[in-house]
This record gives structure tokens, C-alpha cells and sequence, in this order.
């Protein structure tokens, strides 16, 4: 048998913005073709900020379609089960993950940081989430790196007997750490955002699971240096997508 590689343990999620085509004035050529005809072309001359007050009309009317003329690809890191989460997201997004069929999956866990609240109390759907005991941070994350290297020491010993990725990746659990590219525009991340995570200026709460919340920081503060006055309108409007 060969020596069993030493797991990796992170808190963390990382998020690159990849490639975009994606800024205000995309949205005010598309919204004034309605009007203009190809004269609106002219628009990705101007500057957009002239045309604030039509971003935040578009916006407060729930006119979306325009801002499905942008692009933006991500490269995430996190946990499995934060992408399984992801992928209840289907309308405007699309998704290419790394492979357990074809590459061997390397020994990177996901461990939460102790200041990951981690009792919930209530009943579904009117519950909140506390601050666990210092005992029961000890003792989560002590069970989930037993956990994880005898998972992994499993998944090594069945690749060593021959056995194929696609069955021996069974054993590993959804603490695992993959990658994905992830590509959506400007109206589906909005829609992401408003149900992902939690934020002053919503107008209806949302309660997502903090480490999906935590790649949706991530992407909205790239999102809103690319298109800082959709974003001032998003916010402004309660976060809810157009």
C-alpha cells in the first residue's frame, strides 16, 4: 500500500471572474432598440451614466431582458454540496465541474470556521441559526477529520486495487472541495444574489446556507465593479431580479 497523502483541510471558497462581456451600457443599447431601432448601437458610445434614471426605470418595472446581454464566467472553489446547491440555478447559467470520472480527486476538505454558527434552532421554515459551544466546534470538526482521511484513505486503497475512478469516488463525501466554471449573466446573478444571500436592502429575506453565501459575496463584488449602476439600481429596488 502506498503512503496515504495528508489531507488539506480549508474554511474558505475562492472565486476568479474568468472572462465578461458585461457593463451598463450592454443594457441601454439593448433596452433602446425598442425605440431607436439599430440607432441604438450609438448607446455603447455614451456614457452610461446619463442614462441612469432608464437602468433604475428597467429595473423598478421588472424590464429584465436587457440585461440578459452580458457574460460573465467564474471559476469557483468550494465544497461538493455548495455546488449541488448551485445547480438548482438552471435558467441563464451554465456549468462545466471538475470530474471524479476522469481525474484523481485530490484529498481537500472543507472544515467550518469557528465563526460558523452552527446550532439551529425552530422549526422548518421559521428557524435561525446560533453560535455553537466551543465544545461543539471541537468535536464537528474533530469527527469531520476522522471522517475525511478515512474516506480518503478508502477511495486511495480501492484505486490502488484497480478498481475505476467513476466507482471509487462513491466513498468520498460532499465536504470534498471541486472546482467548476460557472456562466451566467447579469439577470440570472441577480436572481442568484437575491435568494443566496442575506442583505440590508432586501426587500424579502432570504436565509441561504453560509457557504453558498460566501461564493455569492464573492461573485456580486465583481458583478458590481463591472456594472456598478445596474447595481445601485438592484439595490435600490429591494434585490429583486428583474
Amino acid at each position: 500500500m502506498p503512503t496515504p497523502t495528508e489531507p488539506v483541510f480549508r474554511s474558505d471558497v475562492t472565486v476568479h471572474l474568468v472572462k465578461c462581456s458585461a457593463s451598463d451600457a450592454d443594457v441601454l443599447f439593448a433596452a433602446r432598440v425598442s425605440t431607436a431601432g439599430e440607432q441604438s448601437l450609438a448607446e455603447l458610445k455614451e456614457d452610461p451614466e446619463r442614462s441612469k434614471g432608464l437602468i433604475n426605470y428597467l429595473m423598478r418595472e421588472r424590464h429584465g431582458s436587457p440585461w440578459e446581454h452580458t457574460s460573465m464566467t467564474f471559476l469557483i472553489s468550494a465544497p461538493i454540496f455548495v455546488f449541488r446547491e448551485f445547480m438548482r440555478h438552471r435558467a441563464g447559467w451554465s456549468y462545466n465541474e471538475e470530474s471524479g470520472r476522469y481525474r484523481e480527486l485530490k484529498p481537500v476538505f472543507y472544515l467550518p470556521d469557528f465563526d460558523r454558527k452552527l446550532v439551529q434552532q425552530g422549526r422548518p421554515g421559521r428557524y435561525e441559526f446560533v453560535e455553537g459551544t466551543p465544545e461543539q466546534h471541537y468535536l464537528t470538526r474533530t469527527a469531520m477529520r476522522a471522517s475525511y482521511r478515512q474516506a480518503y484513505e478508502a477511495y486511495q486503497a480501492l484505486l490502488t486495487d484497480g478498481v475505476a475512478r467513476e466507482v471509487a469516488r462513491s466513498v468520498l463525501p460532499v465536504g470534498l472541495y471541486s472546482s467548476m466554471y460557472a456562466s451566467c449573466n447579469a439577470r440570472s446573478l441577480m436572481h442568484f444574489l437575491g435568494l443566496r444571500t442575506q442583505h440590508p436592502a432586501a426587500a424579502t429575506p432570504s436565509y441561504p446556507q453560509r457557504e453558498i453565501e460566501m461564493v455569492g459575496e464573492k461573485m456580486e463584488a465583481e458583478w458590481a465593479r463591472l456594472m456598478p449602476l445596474t447595481y445601485e439600481a438592484f439595490n435600490a429596488n429591494g434585490r429583486i431580479a428583474p
